[in-house]
């Protein structure tokens, strides 16, 4: 039976009761379909497409339909240009031969006097397009950047995108255009050219010296954010178009790292954002975590550094266990920029050691390690053999030997680093690697005034807990 509509084919293929019975279902319309490809039935081509795309998302062969796409996209309608369009998208990659044949099609059509079909045009070319069909149609795109339509300059901004990840030698096409777009009134035309500064300043290091005379005007259209009123087009749980704030602070990281003076005209508008953003829901979460990231990048002052880390430090009394993470790992990597300051969160990472989430638990305990120091190694090595009383047994051969490297390297004394090597054979004893054993029996014979006591302790250790004799041999 050949279905007539897209519609019939969905509830038949819906109804089938087993997988063969798809599969026969499948068969059966690709043949009548490539009957109708054979025919040039012109009147059936567009729903043919429809339905061939519709076997494509379900896993079938489909590559039989590229050519009816391209003679879809040749109509002057603009339902079918659509249809064609997309069905080049999905049923082409830039490997083929055949789009080169699209080439003649995305001209022609981002000449076209309707928005909304260049807009067809420049959308699939920056999904699909080659490095030859980038090179070929890269002066119609950079032309489109100017043009008048709003729309238009956002979707040619998204394809010049894919140009230079094609091309990277193309970017000079796009500097100056694109350094206009910053001061686009268009919520979209900024949220592209913010995207499009970013990749240019990656590939080129001699674009990103040119794009940071531009940090003014990226802190200025910032702050316009921040100190906006009710805006409901862009309004997310009352802040102020977050999307393009978190594109601009991005941006922001990119220019001021590894730049002071840069870095320095930066610094307020980054403690703006910092303390007027509500954290009661997660846009504002999202926006002090990009804050974060962009003080931890530039050269900022230690006072915005501080800052950050108590944002940080605050995540971690969050409910949401993906904000926690998120802060666990952020300030696992701040650790080697501001140690000083991370060290005032100790107590609350050592908390979240006892959480539920056992991914908040290993986050955890990495940053747990990373703070002793040879200040707090009593207090340190106290809560992580805690918890290494109740760890789970994939943490203990990790935890084992990094309390022993602790222990070796910030040891007050050579008795308290005996103690601990003791406990931690007490409490996980089995887990404890040959190395750590060996290091511990070195510790042992170099420090003779303690041999008795060490003997002492190791055997009242085996009359509470004679399971770890392997260890005395």
């Amino acid at each position: 039976m050949v279905y007539y509509r897209l519609k019939d084919l969905i509830k038949a293929v819906r109804s089938c009761k087993t997988a063969a019975d798809e599969r026969a279902i499948i068969q059966k319309e690709s043949a009548a379909i490539r009957t109708s490809f054979r025919e040039e039935n012109a009147d059936m081509r567009y729903v043919n497409i429809s339905k061939l795309l519709y076997i494509h998302m379900l896993g079938y062969p489909s590559s039989f339909g590229q050519i009816e796409c391209l003679k879809l996209v040749a109509s002057p309608r603009f339902t079918d240009k659509r249809l064609g369009y997309l069905g080049i998208m999905l049923l082409l990659d830039e490997k083929q031969e055949t789009l080169t044949l699209v080439t003649n099609s995305l001209q022609n059509d981002m000449h076209h006097s309707s928005m909304y079909i260049a807009g067809l045009a420049l959308c699939t070319m920056g999904n699909i397009a080659s490095s030859e069909v980038a090179r070929d149609l890269c002066d119609e795109v950079e032309r489109l950047l100017a043009s008048s339509n709003a729309y238009v300059r956002k979707k040619a901004a998204l394809c010049a995108l894919r140009i230079i990840h094609k091309v990277p030698e193309l970017l000079d096409h796009f500097v100056d255009r694109v350094e206009v777009l910053l001061d686009d009134k268009n919520h979209g035309v900024l949220l592209t050219a913010v995207t499009l500064i970013a990749e240019l300043c990656r590939q080129s290091e001699e674009t990103l010296l040119q794009f940071r005379r531009m940090v003014p005007t990226v802190i200025r259209r910032l702050k316009s954010l921040i100190s906006a009123g009710f805006s409901p087009e862009h309004d997310v749980h009352g802040i102020s178009d977050p999307f393009v704030q978190i594109k601009l602070l991005r941006l922001l990281r990119i220019l001021g790292h590894g730049d002071v003076e840069a870095s320095e005209l930066m610094n307020d508008v980054l403690t703006q954002v910092a303390t007027n953003t509500d954290g009661a829901k997660n846009v504002g979460n999202a926006i002090l975590y990009e804050t974060v990231l962009t003080i931890m990048a530039i050269e900022s002052d230690q006072a915005l550094r501080v800052l950050a880390v108590n944002i940080l430090g605050r995540f971690l009394s969050n409910k949401d266990n993906n904000i926690r993470y998120v802060a666990l790992n952020t300030l696992l990597k701040t650790m080697a920029i501001d140690h000083t300051a991370v060290q005032r969160h100790r107590n609350t990472v050592l908390e979240c050691l006892h959480d539920a989430d056992i991914s908040i638990r290993r986050r955890a305990l990495e940053l747990s390690f990373a703070l002793v120091n040879e200040q707090n190694v009593r207090v340190m090595t106290r809560e992580l053999l805690a918890f290494l009383e109740t760890a789970d047994e994939e943490f203990k051969p990790n935890m084992t030997t990094r309390i022993c490297q602790a222990a070796r390297e910030y040891a007050p004394n050579p008795r308290w680093h005996i103690d601990t090597v003791i406990r931690v054979l007490k409490l996980a004893g089995n887990s404890v690697k040959e190395e750590m054993l060996a290091g511990f029996l070195r510790l042992v014979s170099q420090t003779g005034e303690l041999h008795g006591y060490t003997v002492r302790k190791l055997f009242v250790a085996l009359q509470d807990d004679i399971s770890q004799v392997i260890h005395a041999h």
